[in-house]
């Protein structure tokens, strides 16, 4: 998925550069831009309310889930063996580290969060160091 499309479905963007836009958050009534939108070196988009609202509440409100924030998964050719370069690994990791971090600190706050996409980073994490899933 492009950070075009998620742009596209925001007001008040404001282009930051380097990736990096403010725009209206449309999980509240935002007057002025909350919501940062930044797009990763590995295509995923990241999305952060200042004001609180959860990435599940954002992303409801455009109409769109945390799948559609991350590039297309790219299938080795058959009969072909995956090839994972180290630094991608790392950022892969550190990007789910950072969904679970965000998600511990809306529980903390008391806020709901999306359990499934805590499971799914945990499991990429774990996927990545060999260990096994999360249930």
């Amino acid at each position: 998925m492009s950070v075009e499309i998620i742009l596209s479905r925001l007001e008040g963007v404001q282009d930051r550069g380097h990736g990096q836009w403010y725009a209206r958050c449309p999980a509240h009534d935002d007057r002025s831009p909350s919501l940062s939108v930044k797009q990763s070196d590995n295509g995923a988009v990241l999305i952060h309310c200042f004001a609180g609202c959860a990435p599940s509440e954002v992303l409801a409100a455009v109409g769109m889930e945390f799948s559609d924030l991350y590039p297309e998964k790219l299938e080795p050719r058959k009969g072909q063996r995956p090839y994972w370069n180290p630094r991608d690994l790392l950022v892969v990791i550190r990007h789910e580290a950072l969904v679970v971090a965000c998600a511990a600190e809306q529980i903390a706050n008391g806020k709901t969060v999306d359990l499934e996409r805590v499971r799914l980073a945990a499991n990429r994490i774990l996927n990545t160091t060999g260990a096994a899933n999360v249930t």
